[in-house]
């Protein structure tokens, strides 16, 4: 084994019960985060939060909960018209698969409602 680093990255570093934990700060609620940033996220009626990803991101992990269910078809097509790619999984999976990739330096994000 060996040790993960984020080069000019900021990770998740935990989740629980109503909160994630990224880069040693807890945001209470669903979130979006990116390399660089994190912030609350109004879940799938804030679109905005996640079109303003379009261009600086190449793939959106879209964490749905403690299960693994569908996103809002518009919301999906939207986002795939401005060229994201977006993959749909339980948010503990869209957590771990986000720090990989990003880890690999990929221009990845996640918005992630709470488990």
């Amino acid at each position: 084994m060996h040790e993960v680093t984020f080069r000019d990255a900021t990770p998740i570093d935990g989740y629980g019960p109503g909160f994630f934990r990224v880069g040693g700060e807890v945001f209470e609620g669903a979130v979006v985060v990116s390399s660089t940033h994190a912030r609350g996220w109004g879940g799938y009626q804030d679109a905005e939060a996640l079109m303003a990803l379009a261009g600086d991101v190449d793939v959106l992990f879209i964490g749905t909960g403690p299960e693994t269910a569908h996103m809002p078809d518009e919301l999906r097509t939207r986002l795939e018209e401005a060229g994201l790619g977006v993959e749909v999984m339980h948010s503990a999976a869209a957590c771990r698969t986000f720090n990989v990739l990003l880890s690999e330096g990929r221009r990845v994000a996640a918005a992630l409602l709470p488990v």
